[in-house]
């Protein structure tokens, strides 16, 4: 799947390919020849300036916005120079709205937002740009850049992407021609699912095959296990399903037992350590996930700390951190679920 993995770091509005770009970093002096020092050791992992990083995210109604909360706090815990000041978000944009501006009028250093919508949320972005203060967009992408310092997230058209060859590899290897393949989406309005449905139907064209029926529910067991009720009625007879998010995959999985159904196989979304789990236990529908990891809120947070402290990336010859950074979309299937079960959430 790596030919279809992407990571992409933007340096203004030039994209470079990168590798392991979150590793330790280093302070950027510069030696007599004017060469940046890119091997000096983890000078920036020591303390430095005090820093305080804001940070906002809609409220836990799943595992994978749990664990993105769960990682800030846990990362910030790493540093003595840093001081997380966390802010109830709320469960809509107009509550967050609210709390990123109380956030905003308290100075903080820098601020990480996961916003519930990043389209809604991008006026709060640029207003805390505005008032001097960087912000680090994590997972929803805001449409202006004026509106982030620094963005990262998932790749999520890579999701599709990952998930569509998967199902076309495995389905060709049966000798499939003419599948029946259901989707189930997660919140429609979001960008990021339409971009994780383009990626899904550009993967599966490629083998000739498409969607036979796709439903559409809201990253919650119970909108999980309604979607895919609905779409076992509407397709009586199914090779393969891709449902997006693992968290939603439980509700899923609990409406194809009640239906009784194991005809196809299944592939999930995110990387939940349940799913990731079943998928070594092999004994069901479930046979793959694409990677979608919380991990990207941990390094957030690090990232955060060097952009407030002025400080930039060892692997990197910049003297700055990346304007934009993408993870990669990983397979995971029971060959390979145990070296990924530690990163499960």
């Amino acid at each position: 799947m790596s030919s279809l993995s992407r990571r992409r770091v933007l340096f203004g509005g030039a994209a470079v390919g990168a590798g392991a770009l979150l590793t330790a970093c280093t302070s950027n002096d510069t030696s007599n020849n004017a060469q940046v020092n890119t091997n000096s050791g983890n000078d920036n992992a020591q303390p430095g300036q005090k820093v305080v990083i804001g940070f906002s995210a809609p409220a836990a109604d799943h595992g994978w916005i749990g664990a993105i909360t769960n990682n800030a706090k846990a990362q910030a815990g790493e540093y003595s120079d840093v001081e997380l000041k966390l802010t109830e978000a709320g469960a809509d944009a107009a509550t967050q709205r609210a709390a990123i501006s109380t956030l905003i009028a308290e100075k903080p250093s820098i601020i990480v937002m996961l916003p519930y919508d990043g389209k809604e949320l991008n006026a709060a972005g640029i207003q805390a740009m505005q008032a001097g203060i960087p912000v680090v967009n994590l997972d929803r992408a805001f449409p202006s850049p004026n509106a982030y310092r620094l963005q990262i997230k998932g790749d999520n058209y890579g999701m599709g992407l990952a998930a569509g060859t998967y199902i076309g590899q495995q389905l060709k290897a049966k000798g499939v021609s003419s599948p029946v393949i259901g989707e189930i989406a997660g919140i429609d309005s979001l960008e990021l699912t339409q971009e994780r449905s383009q990626g899904f139907k550009t993967a599966l064209a490629s083998f000739g095959f498409k969607v036979a029926n796709r439903r559409a529910a809201d990253f919650t067991v119970n909108g999980g296990q309604q979607a895919a009720t609905d779409l076992l009625q509407a397709l009586p007879q199914m090779d393969a399903l891709w449902n997006h998010d693992d968290d939603q995959g439980v509700g899923v999985l609990a409406a194809i037992d009640q239906a009784n159904r194991s005809e196809f196989f299944m592939v999930g979304g995110a990387g939940s350590k349940a799913a990731i789990d079943a998928i070594a236990k092999d004994d069901g529908v479930l046979k793959a996930t694409v990677t979608y990891s919380p991990s990207m809120a941990s390094s957030a947070i690090s990232l955060a700390r060097l952009i407030a402290q002025g400080k930039g990336m060892s692997d990197l010859v910049e003297l700055q951190v990346p304007k934009e950074i993408m993870l990669s979309s990983e397979t995971i299937t029971k060959e390979n679920a145990a070296q990924y079960s530690k990163l499960g959430f």
